[in-house]
């Protein structure tokens, strides 16, 4: 019991650690990268200005014109680079998703970027790797008697369960297809993030719907740890397998064993 204990309040540090560590992050990319942000985002008004007064658009017709723009690409729409656009940002580092939705522009930002992603990726990896293993020790403490394949089938449900969650949630609030809300869910979790969508991107989302933003972090923290006591049950019972089969191949005498090679 004492190292069950243990092993939670490990988990639980880790947990701290890992928020605490993209809190810190979240600050210095928003004090790196605002200001060039913020001078990008002058500019294109300064540009949206002088081309309303030279061709004479209509306030219409200028709206018209930056949805197009905006749709065309979709990853720059909005500031990323306030506390909020930082958090995720950090977030999808530590995790290694990599949207590529946005990046460091500055000298400064891509130093620490490096540095960040040096310390945070592995603390990352053990405090997903971590809770998985917990997850996995409570649905077998809750169950009591329980076999690894019965142990499996609940990780997996839990896992579907956050994943029609998630492709919800997406379908409502980013107007996606369904399968593309579930596509995006699953390449999430696969930490393959290909950038083809990325939530987060409509207009000003990141400062306008801070509710979201925040059910979309916890979506991709809580989504990867199931995710990972799913993998590691998958390799603990695979090992398993293969030290029976090592197991009772050794018990048998040679030629039985030189007989089934033959038989092979």
């Amino acid at each position: 019991m004492n190292q069950i204990d243990g092993k939670s309040a490990r988990a639980l540090l880790l947990i701290l650690s890992t928020f605490t560590y993209l809190l810190f992050g979240a600050m210095i990319f928003d004090k790196l990268e605002s200001e060039d942000d913020n001078r990008v985002r002058d500019e294109i008004e300064r540009v949206t200005e002088r081309l309303k007064n030279k061709y004479n658009l209509s306030e219409r017709d200028m709206h018209l014109f930056e949805a197009i723009a905006i749709k065309s690409i979709p990853q720059q729409a909005g500031y990323q680079w306030q506390f909020a656009g930082a958090f995720y940002f950090a977030t999808v580092v530590i995790t290694t998703v990599g949207y590529g939705h946005s990046a460091p522009s500055t000298l400064a930002g891509k130093l620490f970027c490096m540095i960040f992603a040096l310390f945070g990726i592995p603390m990352g990896l053990v405090m997903f790797q971590s809770i998985g293993e917990r997850v996995n020790t409570f649905i077998a403490y809750s169950l009591h008697k329980v076999t690894p394949t019965h142990l499996l089938m609940v990780s997996f449900t839990i896992g579907l369960l956050v994943i029609v969650s998630g492709t919800y949630m997406f379908h409502t609030i980013e107007k996606w297809s369904i399968f593309d809300a579930y596509y995006f869910c699953m390449i999430t979790f696969s930490t393959i993030g290909f950038g083809d969508l990325v939530p987060l991107q409509q207009t000003n989302a990141l400062q306008e719907k801070p509710l979201y933003v925040f059910a979309t972090i916890l979506f991709i923290l809580v989504g990867l740890a199931v995710f990972s006591a799913c993998v590691n049950l998958l390799v603990l019972g695979f090992m398993a397998s293969n030290a029976d089969e090592v197991t009772a191949a050794n018990r048998e005498p040679p030629s039985a064993i030189v007989l089934e090679r033959f038989a092979r």
